[in-house]
């Protein structure tokens, strides 16, 4: 791995906020759009007026036919006091987007997801002046899974390769850079070797600009067994890519914070870089929804500040600004951890 690249400017701001103080995140953007009463028509916009596959649901695109309303959510955000908005962008990738047929947008899609943040962030910066704020370049997971077969019948098949994983993180990090974005956020990682792949992205893309940009790993450890849905533990998780001397490591979604402690714990203990988190607002009840307070959430969550395991808190489903202010105020007197 090339260490030699000169830092964007971005990681130095970054290391500095992560010392001074515990920082915030944003909460669920889905969360947020699910509260606007958006149909088929929204979705598609001008742009994707006569494409021929249904796209309600597709978040991401609302980056390009609704603009307006991510910029709202994003500047909600801000206004509660988050330090870093994620992108929405969370799926944009050629793997993700062939669902929905979509594949040759991704480029455009992640565009104007970066645009759309970093417009809020700049306008936010303007009208507060001597708050910094940042862009963080959300990539998901894909729906794929590199390290299991999504077939019973037939354990050696695989749905997607490394390399086509590569190819394909590749592009939307490039998009995203290109878009403006402060560092990458490679988040919700249920299979470590998806993970692996678009950290080897990065180090591509970032040996080609001539630049590394900050990255923040998240984890998802999928239920009480403390393991990924590939099958590692917290500590074989953290092994596997410490390598890449991320700036921060973390776990975030399928459990709240109660459920998630005791991995926050430990991955606190082990690893020698900053530490994020960001819980579901519990879990979900029978319809799918989240029922956790905005003062429940921030009470343990603030436990852990408290305990000097975090320096960056946000929250991931079920999520909203109430949440993320309620959660600034119960970590607003606890130092960051130390790595």
């Amino acid at each position: 791995m090339t260490t030699t690249l000169p830092n964007h400017e971005s990681d130095a701001l970054l290391r500095e906020l992560f010392t001074r103080r515990i920082a915030l995140l944003d909460g669920a953007m889905g969360t947020m759009i699910q509260r606007h009463p958006l149909t088929e028509e929204d979705f598609r916009g001008e742009r994707f007026k006569n494409h021929g596959h249904d796209l309600k649901g597709n978040n991401d695109i609302l980056s390009i036919t609704r603009p307006d309303v991510i910029k709202g959510i994003h500047r909600g955000y801000f206004d509660a006091g988050s330090d870093i908005v994620e992108t929405n962008t969370f799926s944009t990738t050629t793997v993700s987007q062939a669902d929905y047929g979509l594949e040759d947008a991704v480029r455009e899609i992640n565009l104007a997801g970066a645009k759309v943040a970093r417009e809020a962030a700049d306008e936010f910066m303007a009208a507060n002046p001597g708050r910094r704020v940042f862009v963080a370049g959300a990539v998901g997971p894909t729906n794929r899974t590199a390290s299991m077969s999504p077939d019973v019948n037939n354990p050696g098949y695989r749905a997607v390769n490394f390399d086509g994983l590569v190819i394909s993180y590749a592009e939307q990090i490039e998009a995203l850079l290109d878009g403006g974005v402060d560092l990458l956020l490679l988040e919700t990682v249920f299979d470590t070797l998806n993970l692996k792949a678009a950290i080897f992205a990065c180090e591509e893309v970032f040996e080609k600009r001539g630049m590394r940009w900050p990255i923040i790993l998240s984890v998802t450890i999928t239920d009480a067994s403390g393991r990924t849905l590939s099958g590692q533990t917290v500590e074989a998780f953290w092994n596997s890519v410490r390598h890449s001397k991320p700036l921060a490591v973390g776990i975030n979604c399928a459990l709240g914070a109660a459920e998630m402690r005791p991995y926050i714990e430990e991955l606190s203990n082990i690893a020698d870089c900053f530490i994020s988190c960001y819980p579901n607002a519990g879990l979900p009840n029978a319809f799918g929804g989240y029922d956790q307070t905005a003062a429940e959430m921030a009470a343990l969550v603030g436990d852990f500040a408290a305990q000097g395991w975090i320096n960056l808190l946000g929250g991931c489903c079920g999520s909203t600004p109430e949440h993320i202010a309620a959660i600034a105020e119960a970590v607003r007197l606890h130092p960051p951890r130390k790595p």
